[in-house]
């Protein structure tokens, strides 16, 4: 059972895993050091813990101790518990959702443990808000899709704000980052996957029609702003384009692969 320990200083050390959660450089730097991500909200923080992450500590307003009595039964990392004042010192905004828990990192798995076994994925360049990757996985997840590789540079899925956005998507669907770029697409392809790429190029076809007879579907997005880079567009072995109005010529990368994967999963 987690030890309850009331707080009444904001600058008790035993707090610093929750400090200064709006300086998004500072926290991808502590949580890095660390091996630490946070969770928040009573949902989120048993979806952290059922997907068998261990916690660190929780810390919560009184009021949400019920609520979470069973997961705080199955741990002995600490419970700091505080007013919701307090908390918002502590952070640096206001924790309407009542709880928090710091979880430990695991190692990512190999790309080659991620692909076992998957029929549909979702394939990442470069997509750098993590709204926008939270909300990639919570649609791969509900859509049907297997698991998710980010390339290098994507945004951290277990930053807070993806983990929230995802609704603990994050921790169920198996996801790794590619080790190498340039030759990401060719290594799909050469593992049994047809790699679709969402484009504009001039070449592609409505992405009912490239996915159609596909087995093994790598679904391919990029950047929020420029899009895929030329070599992975070119890479791909299919472009594909959502249809839309006149005038209109993209969604945005979130919503966009949520109608390719409600597409992609009917194939």
């Amino acid at each position: 059972m987690a030890a309850l320990t009331p707080i009444s200083d904001p600058a008790d050390p035993r707090l610093a895993d929750y400090r200064d959660l709006r300086d998004v450089e500072l926290r991808k730097h502590l949580e890095s050091e660390h091996g630490l991500f946070l969770a928040e909200g009573e949902k989120v923080v048993r979806r952290a813990v059922e997907g068998g992450f261990t916690p660190r500590s929780f810390l919560m307003a009184e009021r949400w101790l019920e609520g979470l009595g069973d997961v705080l039964a199955t741990t002995d990392a600490p419970c700091f518990v505080l007013s919701e004042a307090l908390a918002e010192q502590v952070t640096g905004f206001h924790v309407h959702r009542g709880a928090l828990a710091s979880l430990e990192r695991r190692p990512l798995p190999s790309v080659a443990e991620v692909l076992e076994g998957a029929r549909s994925v979702l394939v990442l360049e470069d997509v750098v808000d993590h709204t926008n990757v939270g909300a990639i996985f919570r649609s791969g997840a509900a859509l049907g899709f297997d698991a998710v590789l980010l390339a290098p540079r994507c945004a951290d899925p277990l930053y807070r704000r993806a983990v929230k956005v995802a609704m603990g998507a994050v921790f169920t669907m198996p996801w790794t980052r590619l080790p190498e770029w340039y030759d990401a697409l060719p290594a799909l392809t050469d593992a049994g996957f047809t790699t679709v790429a969402l484009t504009l190029a001039d070449d592609a076809v409505p992405v009912e029609e490239a996915v159609a007879g596909v087995d093994r579907l790598a679904l391919v997005l990029g950047s929020e702003g420029h899009g895929l880079s030329s070599r992975w567009e070119q890479s791909a072995e299919r472009r594909a384009i959502i249809p839309m109005r006149e005038g209109i010529d993209s969604l945005n990368v979130a919503a966009a692969t949520a109608v390719a994967c409600y597409v992609g999963a009917r194939r």
